[in-house]
């Protein structure tokens, strides 16, 4: 695809994925069932995603931009008193007991997904064809090297799609794993590490201005402060918190480099087809809301 890419598209993927469970009853009585919260019963079926040997810390979510695993740690201790996750030799594995709550999800959302007509069937259709054929080429593209979330779409998709909307979904969640990778390597080629490049997107995009707002459960004070500190002794950051001209520019560089990774690859035949995705994705996040 060549520029101008669609960067309209980009928010509309997470969104998606926020909101295609949202009416699905079977997640709260599983909950129920094994006497979870949301957190614990979904880490566990993540676990479905991950390598079949089992997933390290560093290998749930975005674990580059964590400086402490220890929220992790405990959510996961929930799922493994409830007997459906275990931890071996360094990784978190589904049990057998694990493995019957996966398979339950997955049949129970690939029927809800069945039952959903957010838009008209046939370009319900269309839409899942078109980003089902960018996420086989942006997996299979050369860029970006760094592939460590990428995996995890081939393992997602289970069983080929029955519906058209289960096959949106696959493409969707795929599309962001990827959209993950390419932003990683996007950053380490502006020579970032993970923490650092998570404290200056925070203030980059105005949403903390404190040491205290930057930290949380997975990066205490003072390893964000160790990270402000690799960013001023760049350039990137001033004394008082506030991102440089320079940072700015980085900033925008890493985004740009993201966009170019991720979107380079799909065919323009779905580029071309552009206004109308953003158009049509758009409409079926209206209806899921």
């Amino acid at each position: 695809m060549r520029e101008p890419y669609p960067v309209a598209i980009v928010p509309l993927l997470p969104q998606f994925l926020t909101r295609r469970r949202a009416r699905a009853d079977f997640p709260l009585r599983a909950m129920e069932r094994y006497g979870l919260d949301r957190p614990a019963y979904f880490f566990a079926l993540d676990l479905g995603t991950q390598d079949p040997a089992g997933a390290r810390p560093a290998d749930i979510g975005n674990g580059t931009y964590r400086t402490t695993d220890e929220p992790l740690r405990s959510t996961a201790a929930a799922a493994e008193s409830a007997g459906i996750i275990s931890w071996a030799g360094g990784r978190w594995s589904l049990t057998d007991k694990g493995r019957t709550a996966l398979d339950d999800f997955r049949r129970a959302i690939d029927a809800h997904f069945a039952s959903l007509s957010p838009i008209p069937a046939d370009e319900l259709e269309q839409l899942a064809g078109l980003l089902d054929q960018a996420l086989r080429a942006a997996s299979a593209s050369a860029e970006p090297t760094t592939r460590e979330h990428t995996p995890r779409a081939a393992r997602y998709r289970w069983q080929e799609p029955s519906s058209a909307m289960a096959r949106l979904d696959a493409a969707i969640f795929g599309l962001w794993q990827v959209r993950d990778d390419c932003h990683v390597q996007a950053w380490r080629d502006a020579g970032l590490a993970g923490p650092a490049l998570d404290v200056l997107t925070k203030l980059w995009r105005k949403e903390a201005t404190t040491v205290e707002e930057l930290s949380g459960p997975s990066r205490p004070e003072a390893d964000t402060r160790v990270a402000v500190q690799q960013l001023r002794d760049a350039g990137l950051v001033g004394a008082d918190l506030t991102i440089t001209a320079k940072g700015t520019g980085t900033r925008a560089r890493i985004e740009a480099e993201t966009d170019r990774y991720f979107f380079a690859p799909w065919p323009d035949s779905v580029g071309a087809r552009a206004d109308w995705l953003t158009d049509r994705l758009t409409a079926v996040n209206a209806a899921l809301a």
